[in-house]
C-alpha cells in the first residue's frame, strides 16, 4: 500500500525523535577512572594491597561477595552452609563462564584456594586467608566442600579475599604471566585488553558475564597517584571518575555543576601503634635526653594520657576538612562487631598531664612518631598535628614521615616504637586477629600488631568468636573482645576515614565502605 507523504514525514520524525531519545539515555562507551594507588601486580594472589585488588576484581570474582556496606552476600557461590564445626559446603552458580568461554567448575575453585600457598616471593600475599583450610573436596561440578583445621566461623569472610582463577590458564603461571595478560582469565565483568605498568589497565566488557550487564563497553583504569594531577584530570574531562578526592578539592568540585562528589564512612581506622614489648624501645628518651629506666608505653596511664591529649574533633574538622569520624572502635560504624556504646576519648590535656605525673613522668619525655606521607588522607598532616598536641602536655614529639614502602621497611626492621597505621576489615574479630592478638606466626595472629600488645582475655574472646559458626553469637563475642581491647588501649584509635569519589554529574555510584572503586557499579543517572 502506498503511504502519503504526510504519513512518511511523520514516521521519519518519530524515528528521529526516538534516535535522539536513545542517544540521550545511552551512556558513553568508555568509562575512564583515575585510581589513587600504585598497582604492583595483576596476579590476584601475589600481594594483598588495595590498589591491586581494585583492578583484579574487575577481572576476577570470589566465592562470597560483600555489598557496599560490607555485608556478606553471594558471589560465585549461590549459597553455602556449615555442615558441622569443621566442614563447609559451597554451591556454585551454574553456567558461569570464564573470558575464554570455558565454564567455571569446582575444580577451578579448589585450585584457587590452594594456589596462594604456593606463591613464592610475595611481600604480603593471601596465604593467611586460607591458613585455616585443611583440605578441599570436589563433590561434583558445582559443589565444593572445605574442611578447616579447627572450628572457624569466619571462613565465608576469608574466602571473599581469594579470587577465583582458571586452573587451565593459571596452572604453573607466575606474576609475569598475569601482567602480560596470558593468565589474566577470570569470570568477572571485564576482560583484559592492555596493561601499561605505572600508567593504565584497559579492559573490555565480558558479554558472557552472569551478572547484570555493565553500562560500559570499555573501561580504562588510569593510575594517577598524585592528588593534584588526579583532580586536574577530572576537571579537564580527561577522566570521568576519580577516587580518594583530596579534601582541599571537594568544595571546588561540588561547586562545578558538571561534577559531583559521593562519600561514605570508610571501614578504615587510622590508629597509632605503641611499643609494649621492649624495655627501652627506639626513639624514646627522658625529658633531658637520657635513656629511660622503663618503657612508658607499657603503663596504661601513659597510653590514656596520649589518647586524652589528642583532639580528634579538631583533626576531623580541620586537618581532615570533614573527611573523618572520631574513632573509639577497632572497626567503623556498621561493620560486624562494632560497639556503638564506645565513645571517642574526649580532648582533656589537663587530665593527660595528671596521668603522666601519676605514672612518674611529671616532666614528660621525648618520642619519635613515624608514619607514611603518601598512603592515607592527609597522613603527614595528621602526624604533625598529633606531635603538636602531645608536645603541649610535655611529650616532646618529633615526626619522621616517609613514603609507604620505605616506612614499612623501617617498621619491619623494628626501628619504630610509635607508628601510624590505617586498617580496614569485614569484622572486628578479623581486625583483632591482625592488629591486637598476641603475635603467633603459626596461627597468623598479630601480623600487624606492631606494638606486640598481648592480653590473654582478648585472645580467648577473639578465638571463640572466630570459631563460632553461629553469627549472632560470634558477633557478640567479637564486640566484647573489641571493647576489652579498646578499653585497655591496645592501640590509640584516631578516626575512621570518610572516602570520596569525584565524577561527572551524569554518573551515579553507591559509595562503598571498603573503599573499592568498581567500574561495573557506576551507572548513568
Amino acid at each position: 500500500m502506498k503511504q502519503s507523504p504526510r504519513f512518511l514525514h511523520g514516521w521519519a520524525l518519530l524515528l528521529c525523535l526516538a534516535s535522539i531519545a536513545h542517544s540521550a539515555i545511552t551512556p558513553a562507551a568508555e568509562l575512564r577512572i583515575g585510581l589513587s594507588g600504585e598497582v604492583t601486580s595483576l596476579d590476584p594472589h601475589f600481594l594483598a594491597a588495595q590498589p591491586n585488588l581494585t583492578v583484579a576484581r574487575h577481572v576476577f570474582e570470589s566465592l562470597t561477595d560483600v555489598d557496599p556496606q560490607t555485608r556478606l552476600i553471594p558471589g560465585l557461590a549461590e549459597r553455602w552452609r556449615a555442615l558441622d564445626a569443621l566442614n563447609w559446603e559451597f554451591n556454585l552458580r551454574r553456567g558461569v563462564k570464564f573470558h575464554d568461554g570455558t565454564e567455571l567448575t569446582a575444580e577451578d575453585v579448589a585450585f584457587s584456594l590452594q594456589r596462594p600457598l604456593s606463591i613464592k616471593g610475595s611481600p604480603g600475599g593471601f596465604a593467611s586467608f586460607v591458613r585455616a583450610v585443611e583440605s578441599t573436596a570436589v563433590v561434583d561440578k558445582y559443589t565444593l566442600r572445605v574442611r578447616t583445621k579447627y572450628p572457624y566461623g569466619a571462613l565465608p569472610e576469608e574466602l571473599n579475599s581469594i579470587l577465583i582463577v582458571s586452573k587451565k590458564h593459571a596452572l604453573n603461571a607466575g606474576p609475569e604471566d598475569f601482567d602480560s595478560g596470558r593468565a589474566l582469565i577470570g569470570t568477572g565483568p571485564y576482560r583484559f585488553v592492555r596493561y601499561q605498568r605505572g600508567d593504565r589497565l584497559e579492559l573490555a566488557r565480558h558479554d558472557g558475564w552472569w551478572g547484570r550487564r555493565p553500562a560500559w563497553d570499555k573501561v580504562t583504569l588510569r593510575i594517577v597517584t598524585a592528588d593534584p594531577s588526579r583532580t586536574a584530570a577530572l576537571l579537564s574531562g580527561e577522566l570521568d571518575v576519580i577516587e580518594h578526592v583530596p579534601s582541599a578539592d571537594i568544595r571546588n568540585i561540588n561547586k562545578n555543576k558538571k561534577l559531583r562528589v559521593m562519600q561514605t564512612t570508610s571501614w578504615r581506622t587510622i590508629l597509632l601503634h605503641v611499643d609494649q614489648y621492649r624495655p627501652q624501645p627506639p626513639g624514646i628518651t627522658g625529658a633531658d635526653g637520657s635513656p629511660l629506666a622503663r618503657n612508658p608505653f607499657m603503663d596504661r596511664r601513659v597510653r590514656l594520657a596520649i589518647s586524652k591529649a589528642i583532639h580528634r574533633t579538631a583533626i576531623a574538622e580541620r586537618v581532615m576538612e570533614g573527611l573523618a569520624v572520631p574513632a573509639a572502635n577497632i572497626v567503623s560504624p556498621g561493620v560486624f562487631g562494632h560497639n556503638a556504646a564506645l565513645k571517642a576519648e574526649p580532648y582533656d590535656p589537663e587530665g593527660a598531664k595528671r596521668l603522666l605525673a601519676e605514672a612518674g613522668y611529671p616532666k614528660g619525655f621525648n618520642i619519635t612518631l613515624a608514619g607514611p606521607n603518601n598512603r592515607y588522607i592527609n597522613d603527614e598532616q595528621i602526624l604533625q598535628t598529633v606531635a603538636q598536641l602531645l608536645t603541649r602536655i610535655g611529650i616532646i614529639t618529633r615526626v619522621e614521615a616517609a613514603p609507604m614502602s620505605a616506612y614499612l621497611g623501617r617498621v619491619r626492621k623494628e626501628e619504630t616504637s610509635f607508628s601510624l597505621l590505617g586498617w580496614g576489615s569485614f569484622a572486628a574479630d578479623l581486625a583483632l586477629r591482625s592488629l591486637v592478638a598476641t603475635p603467633t606466626p603459626d596461627k597468623g595472629y598479630g601480623a600487624w600488631n606492631w606494638g606486640r600488645y598481648s592480653n590473654t582475655k582478648v585472645d580467648t574472646l577473639m578465638e571463640q568468636a572466630l570459631a563460632s559458626v553461629d553469627r549472632p553469637k560470634r558477633e557478640a563475642l567479637a564486640s566484647t573482645a573489641n571493647t576489652l581491647a579498646m578499653n585497655d588501649l591496645a592501640f590509640i584509635p584516631l578516626h575512621h576515614q570518610i572516602v570520596s569519589w569525584g565524577m561527572r554529574a551524569g554518573l551515579s555510584y553507591t559509595p562503598r565502605t571498603d573503599e573499592f572503586t568498581f567500574a561495573h557499579h557506576f551507572t548513568p543517572r
